[in-house]
């Protein structure tokens, strides 16, 4: 293990502990250096490292702080790391997304509240009876979110919007170029929604995997052609 490493290892162990919670301040460097029995360059390497994944927060002038560890925080270095893969990595995301997003619907519906029900609903219903595709995509982002949100796991929300956000360009290519498909998608919501408002969260589920999994398929069949094509 690098002296760095070490040096992770012994800031994460004094967060884990309570010794540093959220929004504490970090001692001075020199002080936490020879309290850790590192070096000032090894400790200043490894809050570089922490405040790079949104564990530590460097205010220049005021000191080092540790962020509020929220979930959403924490994961937006997920994001960057989505963002980096490769094309053909794109259905892998879909499935990723069609599990987390089943899990969230199925929660939704054993949690959600008369006034989250009729939140959804006031939100499919402003979309009206022909939204274009990016009335139509805001409107899916803006649902999904929702959805996730009534489940109220926040560890979940912030997955789902991290992966969400990797398929967005298939869901527009799918709008665009599949007959039908703007009208099924609004079909699939209200399904999603009339099941988290009976409280069924098997059929909740279930809509939602049927509905995330008809993009996965339809950009399954689309990379068959485009491999024949070839």
């Amino acid at each position: 293990m690098s002296l760095t490493d070490t040096a992770i290892t012994k800031i994460r162990g004094m967060i884990v502990s309570g010794e540093l919670r959220p929004g504490d301040r970090l001692p001075r460097e020199a002080d936490l250096a020879d309290r850790l029995g590192l070096s000032r360059n090894s400790l200043r390497e490894a809050v570089r490292a922490l405040s790079l994944i949104r564990v530590l927060d460097v205010r220049q002038g005021d000191g080092t702080y540790v962020t509020s560890l929220e979930p959403s925080v924490l994961l937006e270095a997920m994001g960057f790391i989505v963002d980096l893969h490769r094309d053909d990595s794109l259905l892998q995301f879909f499935e990723v997304r069609r599990i987390l997003e089943s899990a969230a619907a199925s929660l939704a519906a054993q949690s959600a509240t008369e006034a989250q029900i009729a939140d959804l609903a006031a939100l499919l219903d402003d979309l009206g009876e022909q939204p274009s595709v990016d009335e139509l995509l805001a409107n899916d982002l803006e649902f999904h979110r929702r959805v996730a949100a009534v489940s109220g796991n926040e560890v979940l929300v912030s997955l789902i919007e991290t992966v969400s956000s990797r398929t967005q360009r298939a869901r527009i290519w799918r709008g665009l170029t599949e007959n039908g498909a703007v009208r099924r998608t609004i079909a699939e919501h209200r399904a999603i929604l009339d099941a988290i408002g009976a409280g069924r969260a098997d059929l909740a589920s279930a809509a939602m995997t049927m509905h995330v999994a008809g993009v996965e398929s339809w950009l399954r069949t689309q990379a068959q052609l485009d491999d024949g094509d070839g």
